[in-house]
Order: structure tokens, then C-alpha cells, then sequence
């Protein structure tokens, strides 16, 4: 029998459909911008671009939204590490390795105190603090380049820029696959996309 955490609040979950819209926004305009024959593109160019900057400079406004919501509400807490950091790590790589496949408990079972896993805690602050920053951050100086990067640093640096802004954007991408593909690994493949609609989370 399955057992109902609230584990998600209304801003949280507002929060992570509205930014799932713009990063696949993102995602799709700029492989569409780089790597779509001038001649048949996906997406318009001039479309591509229009959409990729608009979706860009909200995805910056959502982020302050998150980074305060994670200041101001009990949410922050969730990503501090406990003790044994590495040790934590290696045994939830296990589990989905080997554990997850013979049937086995979950090493770190979710509850309201602590809603990821370490590998899951790891990833999100890897993505949210380090990824999305630069990516942000990347997309502002190629915004304004003729300002922001060749008056200070030349015009070498739009190049590094750019293939800095792309890689970020290729690690969000993957990121984004992996989220999908472990968010079917519930108590029913549906239940983790549900719980993040009505706010519970399904345990076994």
C-alpha cells in the first residue's frame, strides 16, 4: 500500500513547469540555430533567435524567483549534504546500477526532510547553481557581445563564450533526458509526474 508526502508546494511546482517550458524552448531553438541547414531550417532563423532571447531573459527572471524562493522558504535546506558525501554517493549509484533491478530498498528513502537522493541532491546542485548560471551568465555576453565581451576581453573571447554557452546548453539537454527517463522510476511510472502536479509524492 502506498503512502501520500506532500513534498511539493504550489510555487515549487509552478516553478518547474514554467522552466521545463523554456529550456525545451531553449533547447530547440539553439540546435535549430546551430545546426539546421541554412536552406531548410527548423525553426526560421530570425524565429529562432527572437524565440531563444525572449525564453533566455526569462529563464534569468525565473532563476532569481528560484534562487530567493530557495533564501527565503524551507526549500534551500533540501540541498545540503549530509555526512559521507562520497560513501552516500557510491550507494546510490549502486542501487541504480544493481539494487533497483533485484528489487531492493532504496538506500535513502524520500521523506519531507530530505526529498533527493545524494546522487539526485549532487546533479540538482551541479545543474541549478553551476550549469544554469554560466548558461545565463553565457547568454547575456552573446545578448550584448560588442559591450559585454569584445570591448573587454576581444574578439577571441566571443568564441570561447559561445562554445561555453553551447556546452552548458548540451549538459542542460542531457540533464534534462536523464530527469525525464528517472522520473518513471516511482511507485508507477506516472506517479513522480503526477506528484509533480498535485504536490505528493507516492512512496512504496
Amino acid at each position: 500500500m502506498s503512502e501520500k508526502i506532500y513534498l511539493y508546494p504550489v510555487w515549487i511546482r509552478l516553478w518547474h513547469w514554467f522552466n521545463a517550458i523554456l529550456c525545451l524552448l531553449l533547447i530547440i531553438t539553439g540546435i535549430s540555430m546551430q545546426y539546421s541547414d541554412p536552406a531548410y531550417p527548423m525553426i526560421r532563423f530570425d524565429w529562432s533567435v527572437s524565440i531563444h532571447n525572449i525564453a533566455g531573459i526569462i529563464l534569468a527572471l525565473s532563476y532569481i524567483c528560484f534562487f530567493l524562493g530557495n533564501i527565503l522558504t524551507p526549500n534551500g535546506r533540501q540541498y545540503f549534504f549530509r555526512k559521507g558525501i562520497v560513501k552516500n554517493l557510491i550507494s546510490q549509484a549502486r542501487y541504480y546500477a544493481f539494487g533497483i533491478f533485484k528489487g531492493e530498498n532504496p538506500p535513502f528513502p524520500i521523506t519531507k526532510e530530505h526529498k533527493f537522493n545524494p546522487l539526485q541532491k549532487f546533479s540538482y546542485i551541479f545543474v541549478m547553481y553551476v550549469t544554469i548560471p554560466l548558461v545565463i551568465l553565457t547568454g547575456i555576453m552573446l545578448l550584448y557581445p560588442d559591450f559585454l565581451v569584445i570591448d573587454f576581453f576581444g574578439n577571441k573571447a566571443l568564441h570561447i563564450t559561445d562554445i561555453l554557452h553551447v556546452m552548458m546548453g548540451f549538459i542542460v539537454s542531457l540533464f534534462l533526458i536523464v530527469h525525464i527517463y528517472f522520473c518513471t522510476i516511482g511507485h508507477t511510472p506516472l506517479s513522480n509526474f503526477k506528484g509533480m502536479i498535485n504536490g505528493y509524492h507516492e512512496t512504496h
